[in-house]
C-alpha cells in the first residue's frame, strides 16, 4: 500500500474487425496485464466486433511499466487461439492527471498522442477532461495479427491514504 499511486480503471469498450479463429467467427475476450497484475473480461461468444463494455482496475505502483492487452479467442476442447496483442505507456495519461486542472470545461482535450512506430494507436488518442475527470480515449491496433482493433478508456482513481501522484 506504501507504493500504491492509486489505481487505474479501463474501461475495455469495444473490439473492431478482430480476428476470425474458429470457422466463421471467433469467441473473443481481452487480458490485460502490468508486472504481476492480470485481469479479464468475459467473453462475447460468436463476434468479432464484440461489446465488452467492462471496468478492469489495476493498481498502480510503477507507472514506468507498460500495460499490455491480448485479445484470445475461447476454445472449449483446445487452447485458445491468440487473436492479437498491444500495449500502451500510461505516463502521459499521469502527467495530465497531476497537472489538477478542476477549472477546465468539460470537453477540453488536454494532450493528444498521434499513432506512430513506438506505440500501438490506431489513431490519435486524446486526454480530454469530461464531466470533472481526466479520461483518455485509445484505438489500439492489434499485433501479430491480421487486423483488429480494441477501443478502451481510461480513468484515474485516487486512493485516501496511498502516496498519490
Amino acid at each position: 500500500m506504501e507504493n500504491l499511486l492509486g489505481l487505474l480503471r479501463i474501461h475495455v469498450h469495444r473490439g473492431v474487425n478482430l480476428a476470425v479463429r474458429d470457422v466463421m467467427s471467433s469467441d473473443p475476450y481481452v487480458v490485460v496485464k502490468m508486472g504481476k497484475q492480470k485481469l479479464k473480461t468475459r467473453v462475447v461468444k460468436k463476434n468479432v466486433n464484440p461489446e465488452w463494455n467492462e471496468d478492469l482496475t489495476l493498481s498502480i505502483d510503477n507507472p514506468n511499466l507498460p500495460i499490455k492487452i491480448g485479445v484470445y479467442d475461447k476454445d472449449t476442447f483446445s487452447r485458445d487461439d491468440k487473436m492479437g496483442d498491444a500495449e500502451f505507456d500510461i505516463r502521459p495519461f499521469l502527467e495530465a492527471v497531476k497537472m489538477r486542472l478542476e477549472s477546465l470545461p468539460s470537453g477540453t482535450i488536454i494532450t493528444r498522442i498521434p499513432p506512430s512506430r513506438q506505440n500501438c494507436l490506431a489513431e490519435e488518442s486524446h486526454i480530454i477532461w469530461a464531466n470533472g475527470k481526466v479520461v483518455q480515449n485509445m484505438f489500439l491496433r492489434l499485433r501479430n495479427v491480421e487486423c483488429g482493433e480494441v477501443e478502451l478508456q481510461l480513468q484515474w482513481i485516487d486512493i485516501p491514504g496511498s502516496r498519490g501522484l
